[in-house]
């Protein structure tokens, strides 16, 4: 994976979902689920996913035959209902800095099985009002 694209201007906690990804895996191996369960990824997420994926370096722990790929979407006021995907580093931390805050998910997916997990997520973003609203609280 490309560590300089993970890397947020979130100053807050970055909430990482490795945890949930192993155990998920784990019930895939004990035979507690199918791979059908865990393999439905949305049409668009896959679509961003083939288009604006980023490769992590790593293969699917499902069908072992692809790389995964990270899709990020972002959240927030004056952006997309459905949010936005920013395909750069740069469009990422353009958005990390506006004045609004706004929330960041970084999705794992398998363009070939469609298997899918949610990676990471943080806030960002907010800066200038933050700092006025402190400016504000000490006067």
């Amino acid at each position: 994976m490309d560590s300089k694209f993970r890397a947020t201007t979130a100053d807050g906690a970055v909430v990482e979902f490795g945890l949930v990804r192993h155990a998920l895996l784990a019930r895939l191996a004990a035979g507690v689920l199918r791979a059908a369960d865990i393999c439905d990824a949305h049409p668009e997420l896959m679509r961003a996913a083939r288009n604006l994926g980023r490769s992590t370096g790593e293969t699917c722990p499902v069908c072992s035959d692809v790389e995964l790929v990270e899709v990020t979407y972002v959240f927030g006021a004056r952006l997309p209902a459905g949010g936005t995907c920013p395909s750069t580093r740069a469009e990422l931390l353009e958005l990390e800095r506006r004045a609004d805050p706004v929330q960041c998910y970084a999705v794992e997916v398998c363009t070939g099985c469609s298997f899918h997990h949610l990676a990471r997520k943080w806030i960002a973003g907010g800066r200038p009002a933050r700092r006025a609203a402190a400016r504000q609280s000490r006067s």
